[in-house]
């Protein structure tokens, strides 16, 4: 009981020193983020990376369905399908809200 007890004490005083200690520090470290993420070079190179994934994702996607289709249970084999319509006919968005432009 000891130990949980100085294990405890020692949690609530690590917490309440780096908390008066690391606003500033957590301040600056988002000042700085948020100025990475404003530069253009690094959005350009974030948009083309994701693009990228989009693509590489895609033929991955395709392969694999093509190559286990047969394999697959029917119920697997059924949700694959629509997927795959879904994304061929579709919008071009995905579960998460984001797009392939």
């Amino acid at each position: 009981m000891r130990y949980r007890l100085t294990f405890v004490a020692g949690l609530v005083l690590g917490y309440v020193l780096g908390t008066r200690a690391g606003r500033e520090r957590y301040e600056q470290l988002k000042k700085s983020a948020r100025q990475v993420a404003q530069n253009p070079a690094v959005r350009n190179t974030a948009e083309t990376a994701a693009q990228q994934g989009r693509e590489i994702a895609g033929k991955a996607y395709h392969a694999v369905s093509d190559k286990v289709g047969d394999h697959m249970p029917d119920s697997v084999a059924g949700r694959v399908r629509s997927l795959r319509a879904r994304n061929t006919n579709g919008d071009g968005s995905d579960d998460w809200g984001t797009s392939n432009t």
